[in-house]
């Protein structure tokens, strides 16, 4: 899987030729240092100084190999593929190498700084359910009014939260079928293939 880049990081990679090889192992070291940390304006105004370069150069240099480094390595792109990517750039063979070392020595700490990046969204733990049948009120001798109601316990952050949530049992089974429809979608071929590639 090739990764595709845009105009603008194209431009912003651009930037990298001019500056040497080691420039542009000390913006690769610094582009993982951001990863890491977050923004640091004056990390990138104490590059600009060492390597003799305007900061928005190294600003430009260090967002185009964050993102070359950040997508490859959510994608867990091949070593090959990573090649042919950055090879419609026209670097040099050498630059290429440096490139493709940074990734490789890099992604799989890329990849743990982004899974704790992700949000925590809650998982389920357990349901209770009741069915509740209204058969008759003051002002309506017979009627049938059935209700399902569901708690819906939750794990999120090792907290146990719990949901009430009352529906019609019309409206339940149009959600089953709905969900069962989202299950069937997800045994194509496109659906494993994206969820292939995600991982």
């Amino acid at each position: 899987m090739l990764l595709v880049l845009s105009e603008e990081q194209r431009g912003h990679l651009g930037c990298l030729p001019p500056l040497g090889a080691a420039a542009v192992g000390e913006l690769g070291r610094l582009a993982v240092e951001l990863l890491r940390r977050g923004a640091a304006p004056r990390a990138c105004e104490t590059a600009a100084r060492k390597l003799n370069t305007g900061v928005d150069t190294i600003q430009h240099g260090v967002e185009g190999l964050m993102y070359l480094l950040t997508e490859s390595s959510k994608l867990m792109i091949s070593e090959i593929d990573f090649q042919d990517s950055i090879r419609v750039l026209g670097f040099s063979e050498e630059l290429n190498k440096l490139l493709l070392q940074l990734y490789l020595d890099n992604r799989k700490e890329i990849r743990s700084i982004l899974s704790e990046l992700a949000p925590k969204l809650p998982s389920y733990h357990s349901l209770e359910w009741r069915l509740d049948v209204q058969l008759a009120s003051r002002s309506l001798r017979q009627q049938i009014k059935p209700a399902v109601t569901m708690k819906l316990h939750l794990n999120q952050n090792e907290d146990q939260t719990a949901q009430v949530l009352q529906t019609d049992p019309s409206t339940l089974v149009h959600l089953i079928q709905q969900l069962e429809q989202a299950l069937g979608e997800m045994k194509t071929n496109h659906c494993r293939r994206i969820a292939r590639n995600m991982k």
